[in-house]
């Protein structure tokens, strides 16, 4: 296989840390993910409004950095990158529809769980999973983690939850969702003795469905006064009383002797949607002076917070700027273990960025190419697309309908994964091949001078478009035959694992879930049959069988 030399270098198989070879004890793992929370929705990150008093707490304890970039900015392909420390396309996560299995990731990569399970840790993910639905084979608990408790789907009812305990349906029991995520994993930090621990906490908040306690809710209507924006004021509920439980997850570890035996990692997935909330209406609010959101490989989209603290060891109080990547966590912190990888593991696109904590230089990371791309399903070159190195950013904004979304074909499983437990059922295995019309010309920004992204320079520096788009080229024709693979494995063990199955009906298991809305004009909902008017389902699409 090629590599080239903007790319993140692959790690050695065993990392050692000699800063820590005096010490054999292992360091419990506390990662902390957040969903679509943005650079500008933390007190410490400069929100003004909203109160995160834990984490702004952690802030002061450890590292706080301003330059943190999300493998890409849509949940699935971004969680793909930050559990494999692997650039998403080459695990198979490229987009979110999981009725497509565009959001799993090949059986043959592995995890933060399988990495750190085999160094000898008790493993849980709590939270939201969202790398693979409607098979057990790609569930949590069969990709390293001994417990998961959470969900598969890219959403959930913050209320009326339907959560699963490895195989166990867990129903509801009055508790608001992130209490219960957070009541979990204090039960199992509290349960672990001499074993050392890695907790992969997978919050929810502040994706939508919106919805938050109450008492929170009225606060922020009272501090917004007459310019209170109901959805901003949910959105921060959120926020805090994610914050809130964080801070009761933290005093057990203190409680229990582990505060300074444990690194935390706090980050988000990728930055807000700003776009209007179909319940609530607008959720535009602070995201620092950058451009996009969700969605975007701008640095709305793609910058996110990260806090990491290790008390004792990291120094306290340090605002880094240094571009650091989400594929370089697990490397980092699987380096401090001193073990081997596990049987199978494929190279690290991150880098071990411990060094850089501990306050010393790190050349290799202010050197290196950070690429990126997400468009939906097949990737397509040059559409929504970027490459920083440095201070210069390369961007291709791409065409629109490169990133359109088939809400009527990829919906409904999504909408009944929200309300209903989770189910198994084949995937619309159908995939058009990525398009080759012309995307539209890519354009430079200086982002030490232009942090948000207002002034094209690309006119005025060819040399420079040209040397990062020869890099991103070069990055794009790696890893594109490694999705192509990823992508056979995933159907290929689909179409097996469904040969002796009984598929469910779709017209039943999505009865109340088809959304009309998208269907061709003139259709009729009490009258057309569904499996007619949208595509991709299993008893009429021949691709299925």
């Amino acid at each position: 296989m090629r590599h080239f030399h903007f790319m993140l270098a692959a790690l050695p198989l065993v990392l050692v840390s000699s800063l820590y070879a005096e010490d054999t004890t292992k360091p419990n793992v506390v990662y902390i993910m957040a969903d679509d929370l943005g650079w500008g929705d933390l007190r410490c990150y400069g929100n003004q409004v909203v109160d995160t008093p834990t984490l702004d707490e952690l802030a002061k304890t450890g590292v706080r950095f301003t330059d943190h970039y999300s493998p890409s900015p849509l949940c699935a392909p971004a969680r793909a990158g930050f559990l494999t420390g692997r650039f998403n396309h080459r695990t198979g996560a490229v987009d979110v529809p999981s009725n497509r299995g565009l959001d799993r990731l090949d059986l043959s990569e592995k995890t933060f769980g399988d990495y750190f399970r085999h160094a000898g840790y008790a493993t849980a993910l709590i939270g939201k999973w969202h790398n693979g639905a409607y098979s057990q084979d790609y569930l949590p608990h069969r990709r390293g983690f001994d417990l998961f408790f959470g969900f598969p789907n890219g959403g959930q009812d913050y209320w009326k939850w339907n959560l699963l305990r490895n195989d166990d349906a867990m129903p509801h029991d009055g508790r608001y969702l992130s209490d219960a995520l957070n009541d979990e994993a204090i039960a199992f930090i509290r349960k672990q003795n001499a074993q050392p621990f890695a907790l992969w906490l997978a919050h929810h908040a502040p994706h939508s469905p919106l919805a938050a306690p109450e008492v929170l809710v009225k606060k922020y209507r009272e501090r917004f006064g007459q310019d209170a924006s109901e959805t901003v004021a949910v959105i921060y509920a959120m926020i805090e009383a994610m914050d809130t439980g964080l801070g009761r997850v933290f005093q057990t570890l203190k409680e229990e002797g582990l505060w300074e035996k444990t690194v935390i990692v706090f980050t988000s997935d990728n930055g807000p949607w700003l776009a209007k909330d179909s319940e609530l209406g607008s959720q535009k609010r602070f995201n620092g002076v950058f451009s996009g959101q969700k969605q975007d490989v701008l640095e709305g989209g793609i910058r996110v917070p990260c806090i990491v603290a290790w008390p004792g060891r990291i120094p306290a109080g340090q605002v880094i700027d240094t571009p650091v990547h989400g594929c370089d966590w697990l490397p980092t912190l699987y380096g401090l273990t001193n073990e081997s990888a596990p049987a199978g593991a494929k190279p690290f696109d991150g880098l071990d960025v411990m060094p850089l904590l501990l306050g010393n230089p790190a050349p290799a990371l202010t050197a290196r190419a950070l690429p990126f791309q997400r468009n939906r399903y097949a990737p397509v070159q040059h559409c929504n697309a970027a490459i920083r190195e440095g201070r210069w950013k390369l961007y291709w904004p791409g065409e629109k309908a490169s990133l359109k979304k088939d809400s009527g074909r990829d919906n409904p499983s999504y909408l009944r994964g929200i309300a209903q437990p989770h189910w198994e059922m084949p995937l619309d295995r159908q995939l058009d091949p990525a398009t080759t019309a012309p995307q539209p010309p890519p354009r430079l920004y200086d982002l030490d001078a232009d942090p948000a992204e207002k002034h094209d320079l690309a006119a005025q520096h060819p040399e420079i478009v040209q040397s990062l788009a020869q890099k991103h080229d070069a990055w794009f024709a790696e890893i594109i035959p490694q999705w192509q693979q990823s992508r056979a494995h995933i159907v290929e063990q689909d179409r097996a694992y469904w040969k002796d199955r009984t598929a469910p009906d779709p017209a039943a298991l999505f009865k109340d879930y088809w959304q009309w809305k998208a269907a061709p004009k003139g259709t009729n909902p009490t009258t057309a049959d569904p499996l007619q008017v949208f595509s991709g389902f299993w008893n009429n699409d021949p691709t299925n069988q």
